[in-house]
């Protein structure tokens, strides 16, 4: 029994507050793949303003592409199995939202992934006539 409990509070210690990651974020575009690299924006903001295991909301801007836009990550895809996405890297969450780009294409697809040593990457996807493909690396 003292094996068991002490299993449970050395992981308990090793898990991040998700609640952390709220305030502003910064970073720059990365990945020099011509794949990596389609459509405009080479900085981007973020600001968390909510944020927990089921849910983020906040705004994103991304220089030369959109002005500061709110979101909120989908319902639907944190009720899904989806919601346990993750990749390369080993996020502790991916969230995913819509955000408006008024550039006449479309709402895009942000995946916002957090990870263990404070940082986030955001991806910002948008297929059709105005495809978009960016990765993100911010910084607090």
């Amino acid at each position: 029994m003292r094996w068991a409990t002490l299993v449970i509070v050395t992981w308990l210690a090793g898990c991040n507050d998700l609640r952390d990651f709220r305030g502003s974020w910064q970073g720059e575009r990365v990945g020099d793949a011509p794949v990596l690299r389609v459509g405009g924006g080479e900085r981007a903001s973020l600001t968390i303003d909510d944020l927990d295991a089921h849910r983020i909301a906040g705004r994103l801007a991304i220089d030369g592409l959109m002005p500061e836009q709110s979101f909120e990550s989908l319902a639907g895809a944190e009720a899904d199995a989806v919601a346990s996405l993750t990749f390369a890297g080993d996020p502790l969450r991916v969230y995913l939202a819509f955000v408006p780009v008024p550039d006449g294409g479309g709402d895009a697809l942000a995946l916002i992934a957090l990870y263990d040593d404070r940082r986030i990457e955001v991806r910002v996807l948008r297929g059709g006539g105005s495809p978009l493909y960016a990765i993100y690396a911010l910084t607090s």
